[in-house]
């Protein structure tokens, strides 16, 4: 899946949810410079939709976040809703499934 967008959607809601997993603003927007796995949620709401994706970071250590898109404007943002480093057996799962990602 290729995203456009113009930036990310952050509020006091979304930040704290993501820094309680240990990761900043900075190192969940820098996974968006790197190749992501980007699945549809199935737990989609009726509002928007939610998207799913695997990342790594610049150490080689692969976060699981949750996102939706919104629209500001003409601007296309993506607001991050979860972000947490994955677990090794989460990870071995991942890689069994992937293989070569």
């Amino acid at each position: 899946m290729f995203l456009q967008f113009h930036g990310f959607d952050w509020d006091r809601g979304n930040r704290a949810k993501c820094q309680k997993h240990g990761l900043s603003m900075a190192l969940i927007e820098s996974l968006f410079a790197r190749p992501l796995a980007i699945v549809p949620s199935a737990a989609d709401s009726r509002e928007e939709s939610r998207f799913c994706a695997v990342g790594q970071t610049g150490n080689g250590r692969r976060v699981f976040l949750v996102f939706t898109l919104r629209r500001k404007g003409d601007k296309q943002l993506i607001r991050p809703s979860s972000a947490r480093y994955m677990h090794k057996k989460e990870i071995e799962s991942y890689e069994k499934e992937n293989p070569g990602v």
